[in-house]
């Protein structure tokens, strides 16, 4: 992967706030792969996960889906190559894992791994009519998460996540003052399930709703500077879908999310040009609220046969000003003995290029543990 320092500088630095041109109300932060969606099935569902049903992926979308599993523990590892049009050797990589504790089935623990390795980048400069090799970087950052969550009633339960994060742009030569930044977060999230009963017409349904307020923390520093710390993309998701039983075996299942960058937009200065406030964490999710421009909204269709194969399809879109990412995704879903495969695919929608389009997400899944009490529900 051969690429100049100016452009390794603006798709690191540049998406974490640094040195970049900037509108009104833009939002920009660091670590920005922490808003990738790492998951195949979610991929499949317009890139939602707050209020789907659980599954071994919950961790990244909501800890407190966990309790309500069909399965005791399971282990999950997922795939996704990135700018794939471009590069062969950029992608992410997430696995994850949960385990109920003890025998009421009422508590459990989850733990995750979320890794976006950039590829090799090697470095170039000009001497005089000479382009002279300064070596080679490996930029790449990293999450672990570690989450509990707890049932508070047959419907409810409620999750808490611990995150550390690393984000490593390389350094770019011996002059540079750019260093790996290394912060902490935390999610909140809660989930509510209703029981099985009647719906429409002689069918039965089954309500769901979820919230998550994730990647809650300290600013990544990246050079030293106190002026120029990223905010990390902390991120409040709200949603709610209905899961209707045409019989014992056939499942439809509608959902519905928004979600929105708790960080400030850029505001405008006294020389006409704008940037990203300098303000504390909790001030800058009060400000965050005055930017209507930050709401990404996504809409996700489901059928399932037999929880043994499935189909899926969604809808994801969001402002222009902070991504302009519009597209429409496919997916399906197989599970045989303790075993499900998971592929997702995107289509890209909007005037501007993703990285993500036409691309394909894997992802594995193993049921190590035996059925929990919530398979009656």
């Amino acid at each position: 992967m051969k690429l100049t320092k100016k452009l390794i500088l603006s798709l690191g630095m540049g998406l974490s706030g640094l040195a970049l041109a900037q509108q009104k109300g833009q939002v920009l932060t660091g670590a920005p792969f922490l808003r990738i969606s790492p998951d195949a099935r979610a991929g499949g569902l317009g890139d939602q996960g707050v209020a789907t049903s659980p599954d071994v992926y919950s961790q990244y979308w909501n800890a407190a889906k966990y309790p309500f599993s069909r399965n005791s523990s399971a282990v999950g590892v997922n795939y996704m190559p990135y700018l794939s049009k471009l590069v062969s050797d950029v992608f992410l990589l997430y696995g994850s894992y949960y385990t109920f504790l003890g025998d009421s089935e009422r508590s459990t623990i989850g733990a995750s791994v979320y890794y976006f390795n950039m590829g090799q980048v090697e470095l170039n400069s000009i001497s005089g009519t000479q382009i002279v090799q300064e070596g080679t970087v490996h930029p790449n950052e990293f999450s672990i998460d570690l989450s509990y969550g707890l049932k508070l009633s047959d419907n409810y339960s409620m999750a808490v996540t611990g995150r550390y994060i690393r984000s490593d742009f390389g350094n770019f030569n011996s002059n540079s003052n750019l260093k790996p930044a290394n912060s902490f977060a935390v999610d909140v999230s809660g989930y509510f399930q209703s029981d099985r009963g009647e719906s429409f017409g002689n069918y039965e349904g089954q309500a769901k709703a979820g919230f998550a307020v994730q990647n809650l923390g300290p600013k990544l520093d990246y050079t030293g500077n106190d002026d120029s710390r990223s905010y990390l993309p902390t991120t409040l998701r709200l949603g709610a879908g209905y899961d209707l039983f045409l019989d014992d075996t056939n499942k439809v299942g509608l959902s519905v999310e928004a979600s929105k960058l708790l960080v400030p937009g850029a505001e405008e200065n006294e020389d006409g040009t704008y940037s990203i406030p300098n303000v504390g964490v909790m001030e800058g999710v009060g400000k965050s609220f005055s930017n209507p421009k930050s709401w990404m909204f996504s809409g996700a269709l489901e059928y399932s046969y037999d929880n043994a194969f499935a189909v899926r399809t969604g809808y994801f879109a969001e402002n222009e000003l902070q991504g302009a990412r519009q597209y429409a995704t496919l997916g399906v879903g197989f599970n045989y003995q303790s075993f499900g495969l998971d592929v997702s695919y995107l289509i890209n929608t909007s005037k501007q290029n993703s990285a993500l389009d036409n691309t394909l997400r894997f992802g594995l899944t193993w049921n190590i543990g035996g059925e929990t009490s919530n398979t009656q529900n």
